[in-house]
């Protein structure tokens, strides 16, 4: 029963995963479209509601620097490798979904839109930072690991 579906020399052994390189230039391109409509959506709450911009964006870095560094101190507490922790520290700290859902229950000019279009704002830059904390604390994160 072994190799069922798979026939040597075929293209039947190619893996599901192959084909996503291929994917690659429409995802990064439908990415930039949707982030380019979202904050065009919201350009004029951007730009005159400003205290409410700043009011969601504080707690928002905070909460994405606490989360990111409570997984990596439990991942290494756990002694979980490096490279399965950085990713960890990022998904827990992610907010993505939050857009989607408050665009979608309640439309794309709504405060809970304008309150989510700011964390993505403010998480895309964060993120990046804590990207680069997780790339430089690889020595610290390992000696405790090892």
């Amino acid at each position: 029963m072994a190799g069922i579906g798979r026939w040597r020399g075929s293209r039947a052994t190619t893996t599901p995963w192959e084909f996503l390189p291929k994917f690659h230039p429409v995802t990064i391109a439908a990415l930039l479209l949707t982030l380019l409509l979202i904050f065009a959506f919201q350009a004029e709450n951007l730009t005159t509601r400003w205290l409410a911009v700043l009011l969601l964006a504080v707690p928002n870095v905070i909460q994405v620097y606490f989360n990111s560094t409570l997984a990596c101190l439990l991942m290494r507490r756990l002694r979980v490798p490096h490279n399965v922790a950085s990713p960890g520290a990022l998904i827990g700290a992610s907010n993505f979904f939050e857009l989607a859902v408050a665009i979608t229950l309640f439309g794309p000019s709504s405060g809970a839109a304008l309150a989510t279009v700011v964390g993505v704002l403010v998480e895309v830059p964060v993120m990046l930072s804590v990207c680069c904390i997780c790339d430089q604390s690889r020595g610290w994160y390992q000696a405790r690991v090892a």
